[in-house]
C-alpha cells in the first residue's frame, strides 16, 4: 500500500496525460518512504466513457482519485500526505482546467488488516541493508 486510483473522464483523455500524474503522485508517496513501502505503491486509472456530469449541457469533466492505504496512520500524517498529492493533482491538471470545466476530487479510504489478502515480493528490492 498505498494504492492510488484516478477516474476520469474520455473527454480529457488527450490532454490529461495519466502518466505523468503518476511520475508526481509516486514522487510524493516514495518521499514518505518511513510512511508507505515504496514497493507497495500502485498507480492505476479508468477511463469512463459513460458518464453524466451536472446538468450534461457542457462538456464538463472530472478527475476523482482514490487513495487506499492500511489502517494505523495518524490524522496528521494523513492530512499531510493527502494535502500534497491534492496539491500535485491540482498543478498538473491546471491547464485542462484553465481551457474547460473541470471538477477535481480526492478520497482516502483506510482499510484494516483483516480481510485483506497480500503476496509482494518487490519489497525484497527496496529493504535497507
Amino acid at each position: 500500500m498505498p494504492h492510488f486510483i484516478v477516474e476520469y473522464t474520455d473527454n480529457i483523455k488527450d490532454e490529461a496525460n495519466i502518466a505523468k500524474l503518476f511520475e508526481e503522485i509516486h514522487k510524493v508517496l516514495i518521499a514518505r518512504d518511513t510512511i508507505f513501502p515504496i514497493g507497495g505503491i500502485r498507480s492505476r486509472a479508468i477511463e469512463l466513457k459513460e458518464y453524466r456530469v451536472a446538468d450534461g449541457a457542457e462538456e464538463d469533466a472530472f478527475v476523482h482519485a482514490k487513495l487506499k492505504i492500511g489502517a494505523g496512520r495518524s490524522e496528521e500524517i494523513m492530512k499531510e500526505v493527502c494535502d500534497a498529492l491534492f496539491e500535485v493533482m491540482k498543478e498538473h491538471f491546471s491547464q485542462v482546467m484553465s481551457k474547460r470545466y473541470l471538477a477535481l476530487s480526492m478520497e482516502v479510504i483506510e482499510f484494516s488488516e483483516a480481510g485483506t489478502y497480500k503476496q509482494n515480493n518487490i519489497h525484497a528490492r527496496f529493504k535497507k541493508k
